[in-house]
């Protein structure tokens, strides 16, 4: 009898090991310039959970995002981070982007961002560090097509910048 304990506890202990979900923790971003309009158009997708518990402890603790009674000042919130956590240069010059607002699909958040004024790219300078602040395992992806060339970067919190040419 002992044995056959012995024995179905070491039999299902790894199982449960091998079961336990692993939560992923990854933001994907899209930077497509338009040149006919003289725009760099750029959308993160994030998990609304991460981004949530993000907010509820950098700027109150009762924010909850995708509900109806969302509390006014997420907007402010999520464009303040947005800011402090995405910077890009053009052309080797800062450049300042407009956060056009949000919207939410299943469990992400899309936040909907925009350069204007820009009349050509050689070269664009990314950083990007979404949710490093709270997750170090946190990584960023970030998919460019600009100038009818397409290129992708991968950002973690030991790499968090990229330079990309286009000349």
């Amino acid at each position: 009898m002992r044995f056959s304990k012995s024995f179905l506890f070491f039999l299902i202990i790894p199982l449960f090991a091998f079961t336990l979900a692993h939560k992923y923790y990854v933001s994907v971003t899209q930077i497509n310039y338009i040149k006919e309009k003289e725009s760099v158009q750029i959308t993160s997708r994030i998990f609304i959970d991460d981004f949530e518990n993000l907010l509820r402890k950098r700027y109150n603790e009762n924010i909850t995002l995708a509900d109806k009674n969302e509390l006014k000042t997420v907007d402010t919130y999520i464009e303040r981070y947005l800011i402090e956590k995405i910077k890009i240069k053009i052309n080797n010059k800062d450049a300042k982007f407009n956060f056009i607002g949000k919207e939410y699909d299943a469990d992400i958040m899309r936040c909907y961002l925009e350069i204007e004024g820009v009349k050509a790219i050689n070269s664009i300078q990314i950083t990007n560090q979404l949710l490093f602040d709270l997750f170090e395992e946190q990584q960023n992806i970030v998919k460019t097509k600009i100038n009818s060339k397409q290129k992708s970067y991968l950002f973690t919190l030991q790499n968090d910048n990229a330079l990309l040419n286009f000349n």
